[in-house]
């Protein structure tokens, strides 16, 4: 194993290439080839707390990349009009409120919420409450179990300059850049890819090839057929349109998701623009009409050409098949509606570090990868299609498709769990925690019939007690 050929640049190419420049100086080539006359997608901006720990990895400065991506913090999501129009809930990253013992907090809520004593749950949520007010700050360590010692948050940035800002960084870790459009593509006799062959005629051959084509799975499908899963009958939006307006009003560290009668529009604010997004159905509105819808809700006076795109929600029925890892659209697509697209490939990127083969393809590595990688994705999809199934929305074909569709298994037994005592269990490593499923669960009105009863407990109570009497002094000498 000497050369690795990275094909497609964009978002996915350049943090694989970045992460590898990094970790794999010495011991491979790495180079990654991109045509300018291909254009990128793009409209990634939002991200989830998990990319500090990328950002770690390749060690980026966390001003100087704010400065370098127009960048700007993020607590949470606010979705607008998904349970009914007229309201509004927040998904906020972190800790909410404190759990005792091995109750969380959600179950005392439970209790006092069945017999009318209960406040918003979104109170005991420090995210929330200060994104409400448009305010931000880092956790303090030394704060102990004070909320303000929880605070986790990310980022909102600009993804083509993201993209722009990790190239330099991947090129002064010896990472090659080559330009040119790929015509075709060289086999070996035992199946696996050789080489491209640019349009110029110039032929690079690798020892393993990473899939950044885009939708094009210019390797992964077009070459080797892997084959496609495909999601529609649970995920109905496949279109997209994408675009830009002018910056008003103060900066809100929140993206906001409000439902539309065919789909739902995504805003995100940067320090020098505003990205909007109108995701729909084509079985329900056709792209004028989504067009128009989006163009009519934007904040500021639109400052670029609509960006239209089509997709279809699932993923590669393989990610790694043969030589071949695919990485981001080349893996597969679900819409952004909890800002997981960078994360997909962020954690697809780690995954194949944590696996690379040291001199041939290994079977049990590349049967390992594609399990994690399924599960990921399975249990990413779970939680978006949560958002759509759970709504009291009456007024168009899409919400009352939605609410009456046949679930996943994976996630009907996590509805039926909840729905009887208010029971969430993390599996395994999947990505969204207990605290963000119980945000869903309660932000879109499906609320359990009872809690655990060990609430009842009295040896919990004097735990919690004891515990509310400390923060309350803590809070006093902090004042």
């Amino acid at each position: 194993m000497h050369k690795i050929l990275i094909v497609g640049g964009g978002s996915a190419g350049w943090m694989t290439a970045a992460l590898f420049g990094k970790l794999f100086q010495g011991l491979y080539d790495v180079e990654l080839v991109e045509s300018e006359a291909i254009g990128i997608v793009g409209v990634g901006e939002a991200t989830i707390p998990a990319i500090k720990k990328y950002n770690e990895l390749v060690q980026l400065d966390e001003v100087e990349f704010m400065q370098r991506t127009q960048a700007t913090f993020k607590l949470g999501v606010q979705f607008v009009d998904w349970w009914k129009k007229g309201h509004s809930y927040i998904h906020g990253f972190g800790v909410i409120g404190q759990d005792w013992e091995w109750l969380r907090c959600h179950h005392y809520w439970l209790r006092a919420n069945q017999k009318g004593r209960a406040r918003d749950f979104a109170d005991y949520s420090i995210n929330t409450a200060a994104a409400l007010q448009n305010k931000f700050m880092h956790a303090r360590s030394d704060m102990g179990d004070s909320p303000i010692g929880h605070i986790a948050y990310a980022y909102h940035f600009d993804a083509s300059l993201y993209g722009r800002y990790l190239r330099g960084l991947a090129e002064q870790h010896g990472v090659r850049r080559t330009e040119g459009k790929i015509i075709d593509v060289g086999m070996h006799e035992n199946g696996d890819i050789a080489s491209v062959t640019l349009e110029d005629g110039r032929k690079i051959e690798a020892d393993f090839f990473i899939d950044c084509s885009g939708f094009r799975g210019l390797l992964i499908e077009q070459k080797l057929e892997t084959g496609y899963e495909e999601w529609t009958h649970w995920l109905p939006c496949d279109r997209a349109i994408a675009v830009p307006c002018e910056r008003t009003g103060p900066l809100v560290p929140l993206t906001r998701a409000t439902a539309r009668e065919a789909g739902w529009q995504w805003r995100i604010g940067l320090q020098h623009r505003t990205g909007n997004g109108h995701v729909y159905s084509s079985r329900y509105i056709d792209d004028d009409a989504a067009e128009a819808v989006l163009l009519a809700n934007l904040d500021g006076e639109q400052a670029g050409n609509p960006n239209r795109i089509r997709f279809t929600p699932g993923k590669r029925r393989k990610m790694w098949n043969r030589n071949c890892v695919a990485i981001g659209l080349a893996a597969g697509f679900l819409e952004p509606i909890e800002s997981t697209s960078l994360h997909l490939v962020q954690s697809a990127a780690i995954r194949l570090v944590r696996l690379f083969p040291d001199g041939h393809t290994d079977e049990a590595n590349r049967d390992e990868f594609n399990r994690q990688s399924d599960f990921e994705w399975e249990r990413v999809r779970d939680f978006i299609i949560l958002h759509y199934w759970a709504n009291q929305r009456d007024d168009s074909d899409l919400w009352r498709h939605c609410r009456t569709m046949e679930l996943p298994a994976t996630l009907q037994r996590k509805i039926d769990l909840w729905r009887s005592n208010g029971r969430i269990f993390r599996e395994d490593e999947e990505l969204f925690s207990e605290e963000s499923w119980i945000q869903v669960f309660l932000g879109q009105g499906v609320v359990p019939r009872s809690h655990d009863p060990l609430v009842g407990s009295r040896a919990i109570r004097r735990s919690s007690n004891s515990w509310a009497i400390s923060l309350r002094r803590s809070i006093v000498a902090f004042r």
